[in-house]
């Protein structure tokens, strides 16, 4: 396996994605293997230019789109780091190779498909069955605070507060985030925790110990969207939470603060869910900006 070469620059990013972004050891070993593959090609990267890094796109040629966006994110965010760190005063990075493919829309379900699956849940959680509040419990989180499968199945007692609308989150990297949860989820939660009974440390556990498996949770949700007339392939905690950052964005909110509530290190990630709110972008462009149509006398 290649491997960087001492490079303090290399390794003072690492340690800053480790430290201050709470990258998991196997992001740090890809960011490595991304970045020792670069300097196999062009040389030490601290001090390569622009020319340099135009000679990566003869090596990439024949990388899958994904595997090259990946690589040049890595670069991108190293060279990010050494401006910031008044390293360099100037990015090459703007030589570094695209992907001819754009990045795949994650699969989303329309405010009438939530309805559905929220009116089914609903009266499933009517029936005071423990298994029904706890079908609308995961409803309520995984589409109202934007919750991991893995984050919601794992969620300890210790993370629900007794005394705020917020939940402690361990999210990737071991990282924690406060999670606001709405009115709505705090009342549904507060009703399983009452049928849930006594025993283990896991809001929500499973019957052999433990906690309820992310495979589990997943067949439950795709019941629950059979039985509320919902392709139950489109279904899932991933499309939920999904959802979740869509609709939000839908109504207004700040890139920045759906980064924190999604819990993700890099915002380019959240940025995917841009794609979906172009037309109230371009409105608020025209209503907004001093040349825009609205605002010229």
């Amino acid at each position: 396996m290649s491997r960087v070469p001492p490079e303090p620059e290399v390794e003072n990013f690492l340690a800053m994605l480790a430290a201050q972004r709470g990258a998991a050891a196997n992001t740090l070993s890809a960011y490595r293997r991304d970045l020792a593959g670069a300097v196999e090609v062009i040389g030490p990267l601290g001090a390569a230019g622009r020319d340099d890094l135009a000679k990566l796109s003869a090596a990439w040629i024949d990388l899958a789109p994904s595997s090259l966006a990946r690589k040049s994110s890595a670069l991108r965010q190293f060279y990010g780091f050494l401006i910031d760190e008044g390293l360099r005063e100037d990015d090459p990075s703007s030589a570094l190779p695209r992907p001819r493919a754009r990045r795949s829309l994650p699969r989303i379900l329309g405010h009438q498909e939530i309805a559905a699956l929220f009116v089914t849940a609903e009266d499933d959680a009517r029936s005071g069955s423990p298994e029904g509040l706890r079908l609308l419990a995961f409803l309520e989180l995984l589409y109202g605070s934007g919750l991991r499968a893995t984050e919601l199945v794992s969620l300890p007692l210790a993370a629900v507060p007794r005394d705020a609308p917020f939940l402690t989150i361990t999210g990737k990297g071991s990282v924690q985030r406060m999670v606001p949860v709405s009115a709505r989820a705090v009342h549904a939660l507060a009703d399983w925790l009452a049928a849930r009974g006594k025993g283990g440390r896991f809001v929500f556990p499973s019957p052999r110990g433990g906690h309820l498996s992310r495979v589990r949770l997943f067949q439950l949700l795709r019941d629950l969207a059979l039985r509320a007339g919902v392709d139950p392939e489109k279904v899932s905690p991933h499309v939920l939470r999904h959802a979740f950052a869509t609709h939000l964005l839908e109504g207004g909110a700040d890139l920045r603060v759906l980064q924190t509530l999604l819990g993700h290190a890099d915002i380019a990630t959240t940025q995917i869910y841009t794609h979906v709110d172009s037309a109230r972008l371009v409105a608020l462009v025209n209503q907004r900006h001093p040349l825009g149509p609205g605002m010229v006398s």
